[in-house]
């Protein structure tokens, strides 16, 4: 059903993720109709297909994101101590779903000033290794009213950096998303969860891609399940500079 979730409209597109089961919980859904998807995909963003965003980058389904989304939302609680890292964060459109998710203004759909740092929210960091990326992902949040909000006070940032060395700076975190398909377990990913915390990561096996949710327990124990199949780019090195 994910490929028949599109609509003409955000709101639309949200609906249809909702009825075909993609979305089952209310706060997700309140973050996905806050995020108006245009502003991060300039061709067709209410399809629930994957889009061009350049340099050899997508930005993900909508149906994906949406998974993403439900897999952490038992770790994205709306406290200003929660942190998420978002690896290839790219388009910048699910760095702040996840920010929306963790704000209790919109847990709760009440208004709340997005500038002030004290309004409860925690962090969310995307990161990506591509500086135009960052830039772009900056630019795009910055075209709704919350999103400037959440830039401006300290709510969301967006960093340049490998992310299959995750980002310590910010660590620990309590959910980690990763965008791209790695090539390995990378240990460095893990050791930046708190305890308890979860990874939603692409992992490439023998020619095949799948979605991995990797739980790390309160007692510092490690769990990791083989949930579905996906195709997503690779996370690699960034592209050669043409000289």
């Amino acid at each position: 059903m994910a490929w028949f979730s599109g609509g003409p409209s955000n709101e639309a597109l949200v609906e249809n993720l909702a009825h075909n089961g993609l979305i089952n919980s209310d706060r997700v859904k309140n973050a996905m109709l806050a995020v108006d998807r245009a502003h991060y995909s300039p061709y067709h963003p209410y399809a629930d297909s994957p889009q061009s965003i350049g340099h050899s980058a997508t930005i993900s389904a909508p149906h994906m994101h949406a998974s993403a989304s439900e897999t952490l939302l038992p770790f994205l609680k709306p406290s200003s101590s929660t942190r998420v890292l978002d690896i290839g964060s790219g388009s910048g459109y699910l760095t702040a779903v996840l920010a929306h998710i963790i704000d209790p203004a919109t847990a709760t759909q009440q208004q709340q000033d997005p500038t002030s740092p004290t309004g409860g929210a925690g962090t969310v960091i995307g990161i990506d290794h591509i500086q135009e990326l960052v830039d772009l992902a900056r630019t795009n949040m910055a075209k709704s009213e919350d999103g400037r909000g959440m830039l401006e006070s300290g709510r969301v940032r967006f960093v340049k950096g490998d992310g299959r060395k995750g980002w310590r700076e910010g660590a620990p975190y309590d959910a980690i998303h990763v965008g791209a398909a790695a090539a390995k377990h990378h240990e460095e990913l893990v050791d930046q969860l708190k305890a308890p915390g979860r990874l939603f990561v692409p992992v490439e096996e023998n020619y095949q891609q799948h979605i991995y949710v990797i739980d790390k327990h309160e007692d510092g124990s490690v769990t990791r399940d083989k949930v579905m199949a996906v195709r997503y780019v690779p996370l690699t090195d960034p592209p050669a500079e043409e000289e």
